[in-house]
């Protein structure tokens, strides 16, 4: 069955505002928003906690499978800091947002990261881990590379998604 409705990957480095773009993107547009941290949390769908970089580690096939029925009619946008283990035909469009160094640092540092994994998300930020990662696993044309680097920025790339969405066609 064709989707009458596109879904969105909305992906990043952590503290590039995946969150606070997906979450206000579905209040405008009605679409339902998946946070994949949240999800994984609070479903177990995870192999334990890696208490050094204080995360989950995923169990990817559970997330995929309590995804698969969630996506199929579409209206979704999914946000997570990783995209290359979803299915390809699950999004019509992957938004892979970026930030400047330093203000991802003070993001970083406000939610209370150790400096370990502060510098492993701004070298992966540096080195373009997830923008490489979405162009591994997903058609070029779907992506859209865009600054997250304050409040103008988020409401402008709100906006473009938003449009987009309104001229999205099966």
């Amino acid at each position: 069955m064709t989707r009458t409705r596109p879904n969105i990957l909305i992906t990043g480095t952590p503290g590039t505002g995946k969150t606070s773009t997906a979450d206000n993107l579905s209040q405008q547009i009605g679409f339902t928003h998946i946070d994949v941290s949240g999800l994984v949390k609070d479903k177990g769908l995870h192999e334990g906690k890696d208490e050094e970089l204080d995360t989950y580690i995923i169990d990817e096939d559970l997330v995929c499978d309590e995804l698969e029925n969630m996506l199929t009619d579409g209206g979704v946008i999914v946000d997570y800091h990783g995209c290359d283990f979803f299915p390809e035909r699950w999004f019509d469009l992957v938004v892979v947002l970026r930030t400047d160094n330093s203000v991802l640092y003070r993001r970083l540092e406000s939610r209370g990261y150790k400096q370990r994994k502060i510098s492993e998300n701004i070298e992966c930020e540096i080195m373009q881990v997830v923008l490489d990662e979405a162009a591994d696993s997903y058609k070029r044309e779907i992506i859209q590379e865009l600054q997250s680097n304050n409040m103008d920025d988020m409401e402008r790339n709100i906006q473009m998604i938003a449009t987009w969405v309104e001229h999205w066609h099966p």
